[in-house]
């Protein structure tokens, strides 16, 4: 999985983080709803958007980027898909635009034309490598934990996984699922027996992240055997039932077979 698709999935399991990167409080993520949208002149969607809910009518909207990579182009690119997303819907509010970097050297600066509105407040940089205290806050925590070098992570996993445990009931499920997905992109030389004994996840079986992994898994062991129930003389029918697929499921992924 893309680093920039992991943030986008963290934010939109947990909005606050935004609020806490930009230093205004985290409640205001109860004013938003976090969502991408469609931008017909580029034909193409805006993956990060923040946009206040009707009964805030005074919040702006808050365009975000995610950037892992060296993009001399970015801030040209974000500036007009701002502002042709301004020109399509035509809001009655005020905007901000926030770009997340890994680190400082990937920035190529903002260009000139730009710099007002940086001087306006309207564009926030952070550098993710640089954030410091994280330690009293469960999403800052997980932005560090992707960020560390692997080496660094394993420890951060673990207190981050304590810190969870600290929440409130109702929120430690949810959070556990999410720092699930963090440890599987972040580990991805693991398997998932290694990471449950590295990070003591004995709840880990319970999650729904855990039983759609298990279910894929053992769907790709099914089809997998495909080929050599074929070879044993059975019949597309046959193999559906025995493995308790659909008939379509076992003819794409003969197909799939024989394509290869």
């Amino acid at each position: 999985m893309k680093t920039d698709t992991i943030f986008y999935t963290l934010l939109q399991n947990l909005p606050s983080v935004l609020f806490e990167l930009i230093e205004q409080s985290p409640t205001l993520a109860l004013h938003y709803e976090f969502s991408s949208v469609e931008i017909k002149e580029l034909a193409r969607r805006i993956d990060g958007l923040f946009l206040p809910k009707p009964e805030y009518p005074q919040d702006p909207i808050y365009f975000l980027e995610v950037q892992f990579q060296g993009d001399d182009n970015l801030y040209w690119r974000l500036i007009i898909e701002t502002f042709l997303y301004l020109n399509q819907y035509k809001p009655q509010r005020t905007w901000q635009a926030v770009v997340l970097w890994a680190n400082r050297d990937l920035d190529p600066g903002i260009p000139l034309a730009y710099q007002s509105l940086l001087t306006a407040g309207l564009i926030h940089v952070i550098y993710l490598d640089e954030i410091v205290d994280t330690s009293s806050s469960i999403g800052l925590e997980i932005i560090k934990l992707v960020v560390s070098p692997e080496d660094e992570a394993i420890q951060q996993a673990k207190s981050l996984i304590n810190l969870v445990n600290k929440a409130d009931a109702d929120k430690s499920r949810n959070l556990l699922e999410l720092v699930e997905r963090m440890l599987v992109y972040k580990f991805s030389s693991y398997n998932r027996q290694e990471l449950e004994a590295m990070f003591g996840l004995t709840e880990w079986q319970k999650t729904r992240f855990y039983q759609e992994v298990k279910e894929e898994t053992e769907l790709e062991t099914k089809l997998q055997t495909i080929p050599r129930l074929l070879n044993e003389g059975l019949t597309v029918e046959q193999i559906a039932r025995i493995l308790e697929l659909d008939i379509e499921a076992v003819k794409q992924a003969i197909t799939k077979q024989n394509n290869k």
